[in-house]
């Protein structure tokens, strides 16, 4: 008698059984060795199917050995491409044709194959498959209390468990003694194998040394090696089902939603609450005859059965999202965005016209909106999202409205320098409390104060305006450069002596073009001139040193000054003071100021012709305008 087995029976353990009872007794076992291939696979997966079937070659081995059974490998082994359509019967086929070509019984417990078999006129032996480990409840339920949102166990470690109220978790010892490797291997297969057998479960996700089960209202994580350093579960379930008249602002939410269909984003850390709010949310909607479905990877949001849950369509929430527009919701439960995948297919279906309500992860309600610049278009997100709700230990903390207005943003005072600037403003106050605009290629996010004002803030335009002032100085300048800001539209700016014509440009082109894209008036000194420097003062209005810099539009001195007659030779134009070596002087024209200069040997002032300060200077004497040379502040 010849017998080739399939997969499913050596898995099960079917041949030697066979064996043992005299049925195969002298028989021929032809293994295929596509079927080894396909074992070897699984077990390098780290399922427990493909272990349990080479068990079962073992035990053939042995039989053959004693003598009880002939025992051949025979076929060709499945190749890569064989073994990844497996479910499509490319394995099943190769082990048919061993059956048919060697005249032999076909023994499987797989009820296509044998249905498929016997369709060719192949002789076939059917038997039941094996229920292995299957369970009414989870192993790990004992762990679970009626306050308990999620239990931790890894090999090697005491279990744990978060326990208490939304927003009070408390993260303890739910047992003392440590989980051996063997407990945590039983437990995680018994796990997955319910979720595979039972009604009430389903496998989420499958992947080398990943499952993520749902069995009733548990989600379930169990990872092994060599995806993690030991097998470890994570299950959670919610410990609370609300409703919208639970929360602050029902009413005005209520109102909100039913006005028109909106772009909301549900944020808050881990555990907060949000997915408990957004049930909370879609059971409202569905209430209020809008068609509500839900977009979940893992589903696990408790909505009763009126609302469809949708996974991802074939790993891929896009398609999902194509689907979904096809069955034409008037809003789409979102949980959880993260990605920047999900944050496209979020906002494709917001203009799409569907309203959205996402849940994402953030520490501050404005940082779930800060999520999505840099994956959309500045200028689009009000109209993807208009509703921001913060949820902080299981109430709505905070609500943001997302508008746009074309304004001169806070924090900036010329006129020219008006933009599309994102106002987010407080739902409960109606006073925004937050600006998002672009600032020199940069999108910036400038926390307001009450008067709607930028505040002392770390990421507010000041920041911003220095870190890019200094930016546009050293790509120029050779040596240090210091950026002290002195309101909100104007700084200064301290670089060597040697610098301060190259930063300037000539006729000071350079700096006017930083001036005119930042909004700010920018002062350029030597670092002798600021407060504390070599130079000891505090500097003045100067924008040059030693000849070299200069500026505009630097303010008119209290001191008179001496007056003085410049001298212009083919070279330079010199300046006879009547100060030290070494002492520091400002030079004006009428009173304004034209340079700050250092005092070079034999009392004089000299500057090089065609440098943008001698150009200013020629200009004051051929305009016969008065030249004055003050002591610098």
């Amino acid at each position: 008698m010849n017998v080739v087995p399939d997969t499913s029976a050596v898995v099960d353990g079917r041949v030697s059984e066979r064996v043992e009872d005299g049925t195969y007794a002298a028989a021929t076992v032809l293994v295929p060795e596509a079927v080894v291939g396909e074992l070897e696979s699984q077990a390098n997966d780290g399922l427990e199917s493909g272990w349990d079937g080479l068990s079962e070659l073992k035990r053939l081995a042995d039989f053959a050995d004693e003598g009880t059974i002939e025992l051949e490998y025979v076929g060709e082994r499945a190749g890569g491409d064989a073994r990844s359509h497996a479910h499509e019967g490319d394995v099943d086929a190769l082990i048919r044709d061993i059956a048919a070509d060697r005249d032999a019984t076909l023994l499987s417990s797989d009820v296509v194959q044998a249905e498929v078999a016997r369709a060719k006129g192949i002789d076939v032996e059917y038997v039941e498959p094996v229920a292995r480990g299957v369970v009414d409840e989870l192993p790990i339920q004992h762990l679970f209390t009626d306050e308990t949102m999620s239990v931790h166990l890894k090999t090697g470690t005491k279990p744990k468990a978060k326990r208490g109220a939304l927003g009070e978790m408390r993260y303890e010892v739910v047992d003392e003694q440590e989980t051996s490797e063997a407990q945590m291997d039983e437990w995680a297969t018994a796990i997955v194998d319910l979720a595979r057998q039972s009604n009430e479960g389903f496998i989420e996700l499958s992947d080398d040394g990943m499952d993520i089960v749902q069995f009733r209202n548990y989600r379930i994580a169990v990872a092994r090696p060599p995806f993690a350093d030991g097998i470890e579960i994570t299950a959670v379930r919610p410990i609370a089902k609300t409703t919208l008249d639970d929360y602050e602002f029902a009413d005005e939410l209520r109102e909100r939603f039913q006005e028109r269909k909106r772009g909301v984003l549900i944020s808050g850390s881990p555990g907060a609450g949000k997915s408990t709010f957004a049930q909370a949310v879609a059971e409202f909607l569905n209430d209020s005859d809008y068609a509500v479905k839900t977009m979940e990877k893992p589903r696990d949001l408790q909505v009763g059965p009126e609302i469809t849950q949708y996974g991802a369509l074939g790993g891929e929430m896009e398609n999902t999202a194509d689907s979904l527009l096809l069955v034409r919701p008037d809003y789409t439960i979102y949980d959880e965005v993260r990605k920047t995948n999900d944050f496209e297919v979020f906002s494709d279906m917001r203009m799409a016209g569907v309203g959205m309500v996402g849940v994402v992860h953030a520490s501050r309600a404005i940082d779930a909106l800060q999520r999505l610049v840099g994956r959309v278009e500045l200028g689009m997100i009000p109209q993807i999202v208009d509703t921001v709700v913060y949820i902080e230990a299981g109430e709505v903390h905070t609500v943001y409205d997302v508008t746009t207005e074309v304004k001169v943003p806070a924090g900036l005072t010329a006129e020219d320098l008006a933009r599309p600037v994102i106002q987010v403003s407080n739902f409960e106050t109606g006073r925004p409390e937050y600006e998002i605009y672009t600032f020199n290629r940069q999108v910036v996010t400038v926390p307001l104060n009450e008067d709607g004002g930028e505040a002392e803030s770390e990421t507010g335009v000041g920041r911003i305006a220095k870190q890019e002032i200094e930016r546009e100085i050293k790509s120029v300048a050779h040596g240090h450069v210091d950026v002290e800001l002195k309101g909100n539209d104007e700084a200064v700016v301290y670089v060597s002596e040697g610098d301060i014509g190259t930063v300037i440009g000539k006729g000071g082109d350079r700096i006017s073009d930083i001036e005119n894209r930042l909004g700010i008036e920018i002062d350029v000194r030597t670092h002798d001139e600021k407060p504390g420097g070599r130079g000891g003062g505090s500097g003045g209005d100067g924008r040059g040193a030693n000849g070299q810099g200069g500026g505009r539009g630097g303010q008119v001195g209290e001191e008179r000054g001496t007056v003085v007659t410049p001298e212009i030779t083919s070279r330079h134009v010199v300046i006879d003071v009547d100060a030290g070596v070494g002492e520091t002087v400002e030079v004006r024209a009428d009173g304004e100021y034209l340079f700050t200069a250092t005092v070079g040997r034999g009392g004089e002032v000299q500057v090089s012709r065609g440098s943008a300060i001698a150009e200013e200077l020629e200009d004051a004497i051929d305009r016969k305008r008065t030249v004055t040379v003050v002591p610098a502040r």
